[in-house]
């Protein structure tokens, strides 16, 4: 009895689209109708199909360079990978050992010249699919950061959010959101600045804060993370030229025009609301529509600072 390795993947975890359990079934289905199968199944959830880092895809292949099954199989080619070069290595070592591939949805049966070729063919659409999405994803990253908006969620310490309704050129209703400044925060945050270019210690400015009784918007002490988090923030800085060419030494994609006047505010940071950071090069910072409250050069030398610290 020949033994069939079942892959199944799904980005993220949810009932809905097509379940893990969904596409272990139509797997199973498809092989049985000819013969039978012992099966292992390998799934990951919650892993995207941009690259093989994912843990039981690894496992997978350690059982292919084992010889432990004669087939691989999944729902369809893209739950195995999006990526061409890493979709051509997979299949390389499915042939060095022997194994043959099949996807069900796209009828791919690596057993046969005409099935290797159209998979190829098919590996490098699904490719194009992903790159296309994550463009558009970008375009409209750029487009909503232009127009220096707050989006929403959990305002900076020291601003609200308040809704500012204006009339397009056609004349139609439009609202974003803007942050406006709160009196008695600002003047903590600009504090929190003034004594860590003294003091150039995280530790020591909390410290200063507790003594003096210095309170978070939720009525909390201020660690050394909020405080850093402040400190690291493009919100208050009143953005000039230097400060753009130092963000874009960093690789940071910066918009507008630096006036000394307004501050700026970050997009496309993390995967998701709560998710990891993305690397440098994928954030944006654009211009805003408040006003900064902390000088570009007080900003720049708190930059400065922090870098050299977190160095040693």
């Amino acid at each position: 009895m020949k033994t069939a390795a079942i892959y199944s993947r799904k980005s993220i975890y949810s009932s809905k689209g097509e379940s893990l359990e969904n596409q272990i079934k139509s797997c199973k289905d498809y092989l049985s109708r000819d013969e039978f199968y012992n099966f292992l199944i390998y799934q990951d959830e919650g892993f995207s199909g941009k690259n093989i880092n994912r843990p039981q895809f690894k496992t997978m292949l350690r059982a292919a360079r084992d010889k432990k099954f004669n087939i691989l199989i999944c729902y369809r080619l893209d739950r195995v990978s999006r990526n061409v070069s890493d979709f051509s290595k997979l299949i390389d070592e499915l042939n060095k050992n022997g194994i043959s591939f099949i996807s069900v949805a796209e009828q791919f049966d690596t057993s046969k010249p005409m099935g290797r070729a159209m998979m190829y063919i098919a590996s490098v659409f699904s490719q194009l699919e992903r790159e296309t999405i994550a463009e558009r994803v970008m375009d409209n990253m750029l487009e909503l950061s232009k127009s220096g908006r707050w989006l929403g969620g959990r305002t900076p310490t020291g601003f609200k959010s308040t809704a500012v309704t204006s009339i397009d050129e056609y004349l139609n209703e439009r609202t974003l959101f803007k942050l406006f400044p709160i009196k008695e925060e600002i003047e903590i945050v600009q504090l929190i600045y003034e004594e860590y270019t003294k003091k150039q210690s995280l530790a020591k400015v909390a410290k200063y804060l507790l003594q003096n009784n210095f309170k978070t918007r939720m009525n909390n002490d201020f660690s050394s993370v909020t405080i850093a988090g402040i400190l690291h923030s493009p919100v208050y800085v009143r953005a000039t030229g230097k400060v753009f060419v130092f963000l874009n030494k960093k690789g940071i994609e910066t918009i507008g025009n630096p006036d000394g006047i307004h501050g700026m505010l970050s997009y496309n940071k993390r995967k998701g609301k709560t998710g990891p950071y993305r690397e440098c090069d994928k954030w944006i910072y654009a211009m805003a529509n408040h006003e900064g409250v902390v000088s570009g050069s007080t900003w720049l030398e708190v930059q400065e600072i922090l870098h050299r610290l977190q160095k040693k």
